[in-house]
């Protein structure tokens, strides 16, 4: 006996007796403008920017432009950084340094996720924590894409690397976040 089942957008398909499990989830079309939100831990959503796709054949261009009335000023190590502040917690944006292609395909987010870096560091703390840093791997959903955050150092981006086509932070770079250790426990793009 075969059953198939409609969930929210996931096909998901039963075989009983041999208890076979099939899922697929489709994404949102990445095609437009779509908003990047942080989420905290207490609920709140926190829109700070936009991402433009702009689908070429089998990769999909995209612009990160974040919002400067959403996110605030903060002069740290002799720098300005655009910040999301929480009450345990400051995020700052970390634009990537260097040249990049700006694509994307609907199965590799390296260079988006290389345009999302963050930092945390405690509102009272002074200085820039780069080694702090927060990377969000982005994965599918019916909405968009979501991030987690995983822990990197951005002391890996202190020197520009050897291939400007090749994304510095791979999976061995980043170790995985206790979940809700960070305020911003989750990123969004919708």
């Amino acid at each position: 006996m075969r059953r198939s089942l409609l969930l929210g957008g996931h096909c998901l398909a039963l075989a009983l007796g041999s208890m076979t499990l099939v899922c697929t989830v489709q994404a949102a079309s990445l095609v437009g403008l779509k908003t990047i939100a942080l989420h905290s831990r207490d609920g709140q959503i926190m829109p700070i920017g936009t991402v433009n796709f702009e689908p070429q054949g089998e990769k999909i261009r995209f612009t990160v432009k974040m919002d400067p009335l959403k996110l605030k000023d903060f002069f740290l190590s002799m720098r300005e950084f655009k910040c999301a502040e929480g009450p345990a917690e400051i995020q700052c944006y970390v634009p990537y340094p260097y040249a990049q292609p700006g694509t994307i395909t609907n199965t590799d987010f390296s260079w988006l996720e290389h345009s999302l870096l963050f930092f945390y560091k405690q509102p009272t703390d002074f200085g820039a924590k780069l080694w702090n840093g927060v990377y969000y791997q982005l994965k599918p959903t019916e909405k968009g894409l979501t991030g987690e955050p995983q822990a990197v150092d951005m002391g890996l981006i202190g020197v520009p690397p050897d291939n400007l086509n090749v994304p510095p932070f791979t999976p061995a770079d980043r170790s995985e976040m206790t979940p809700g250790a960070r305020w911003f426990n989750k990123l969004t793009i919708e």
